[in-house]
């Protein structure tokens, strides 16, 4: 198809789009749900923000990128929820993608959902593919005037909602460090293939928030240049702290996979030490039965004539050469350390 077509690639999400419009200033916050693009009035000069649940639509994207002058291809890759974070300076607007992380501890999973932002003149658009709570607190700061945010204008909202896309990385990151450590007694202790497997999937998990937190690194040092005009002085120290943060992320996955890298060569080096300590055992069963072996099979012989055969006492006296012989080898194998 032609660049620009709306079409969804991607699973379903929601039945119907859940369109919530935020109208505020220092004195006033206004809070209502559409049910359509047609439904957004007109300006008034105060700040707005509206959040999206479900680009499954194209219509609705359709309509809301009418209302709001977006390019074609802006629609396009909001609607193509596999994008890898970036940032589009459009002048009137500026456009930029990341990617939400979410942590399920029953599990240990970790899941991924795209958000777009749109910051314009006095307007923020933001669009998700479902309900997630990221900017759950961020509404409640808006709603009760708690911090600076409702004193701010558009641009310092959209470092607030970049800003609670970050935060939930350091969830993602402090999990996939408890679980490294926990691991790393067993792969000393125990290493079993379901340990490996655990490590693996703990190194897949890093590489997977790694290629989204590298981007958008890039894309949190583009706008901290403020080469915007959409950009104020007073918001772009806000962007470089989050760029910072991005940068510790960063890192700080780094640090985990050089620790999983570790934890394997561990496990394999745990791996041989456990094999050789079972070759030494049956080294040394092999060791003590050969001799006895020997004098077995030498006394088994079938000959009518053999030294030591018409000893009355020659097959206890046998037995206590061997169990001589056992014990002498033990003995020896001891003192080499070989038995402890």
């Amino acid at each position: 198809m032609p660049p620009g077509s709306l079409v969804y690639l991607g699973q379903p999400t929601t039945e119907k789009p859940v369109i919530t419009l935020i109208e505020y200033d220092a004195e006033n916050y206004r809070e209502e749900q559409l049910e359509s693009a047609a439904q957004i009035p007109a300006t008034s000069g105060k700040t707005w923000w509206l959040n999206v649940y479900g680009v499954d639509h194209p219509g609705l994207l359709e309509g809301i990128g009418k209302r709001f002058g977006l390019h074609p291809l802006v629609l396009e890759d909001i609607l193509n929820t596999d994008q890898r974070p970036k940032a589009e300076d459009y002048s009137a607007y500026l456009f930029f993608v990341a990617r939400i992380f979410e942590y399920n501890a029953a599990s240990q999973a970790i899941t991924t959902d795209q958000v777009s932002i749109v910051l314009g003149q006095g307007f923020v658009l933001s669009f998700q593919e479902k309900p997630t709570g990221t900017f759950a607190a961020l509404r409640e700061r808006l709603k009760n005037a708690k911090g600076q945010i409702r004193k701010k204008g558009a641009d310092y909202l959209a470092y607030a909602l970049l800003d609670s896309v970050v935060d939930r990385y350091f969830i993602c990151l402090e999990a996939l460090a408890e679980q490294a450590e926990s691991l790393e007694n067993l792969v000393v202790t125990r290493p079993t293939q379901k340990l490996l497997r655990e490590l693996h999937a703990i190194r897949r998990k890093t590489l997977f928030l790694r290629r989204a937190v590298w981007p958008l690194r890039e894309v949190l040092a583009l706008l901290a240049r403020g080469e915007s005009t959409l950009l104020t002085r007073e918001t772009l120290p806000f962007l470089r702290d989050v760029s910072d943060h991005t940068v510790y992320v960063i890192e700080s996955l780094d640090a985990i996979r050089d620790l999983i890298a570790g934890l394997m060569d561990i496990y394999v080096t745990s791996l041989n030490n456990r094999i050789n300590l079972q070759i030494r055992l049956l080294t040394v069963i092999t060791t003590i039965f050969m001799p006895l072996t020997l004098l077995t099979g030498i006394f088994g012989m079938n000959f009518k004539n053999m030294p030591f055969l018409g000893w009355q006492s020659g097959f206890y006296l046998l037995l206590a050469l061997m169990l001589a012989i056992a014990l002498g080898l033990l003995t020896v194998f001891w003192r080499i350390r070989w038995l402890r």
